[in-house]
């Protein structure tokens, strides 16, 4: 009766797998990442930048021709979901309030051809206010 397979000593097994391995990319990569070393907490903390969301009130002006506003979705201090709308420069995303946005509105029914604007701020938390400036 043949057998369907070798049978090998422990050693020769050993042996057969060291001449006959097969190293994969994944298994290098792997290797790699164990090679590289792993920031401390320090290097981790001199490194770290916070995402944050500025205001529409920290731009000196805002060119409301140009600028396109984004939607976002966050979650508040007890996790609840929330969507505000942003507008992007140079990378750095500001956060403009639809109160920002009605008094825009408002604006441009008496001025439609306003073209820049400053927003600022007075007052923190829930009792915020807007005023928008119209520059033009």
């Amino acid at each position: 009766m043949n057998q369907p397979y070798d049978v090998m000593t422990r050693e020769e097994l050993e042996s057969f797998w060291k001449d006959n391995a097969h190293t994969s990319t994944a298994n290098k990569a792997q290797e790699q990442v164990r090679e590289a070393k792993m920031p401390t907490i320090k290097e981790a903390a001199q490194n770290y930048t916070p995402q944050v969301t500025r205001n529409i009130t920290d731009l000196p002006e805002v060119n409301i021709d140009l600028m396109q506003l984004e939607d976002r979705d966050g979650k508040d201090n007890e996790g609840i979901p929330f969507s505000y709308k942003v507008i992007v420069v140079n990378g750095e995303e500001y956060r403009v309030p639809g109160s920002v946005i009605g008094s825009i509105k408002g604006i441009l029914a008496k001025k439609p051809t306003l073209k820049r604007i400053s927003v600022s701020k007075t007052g923190q938390g829930m009792k915020t206010r807007y005023t928008v400036i119209p520059l033009e």
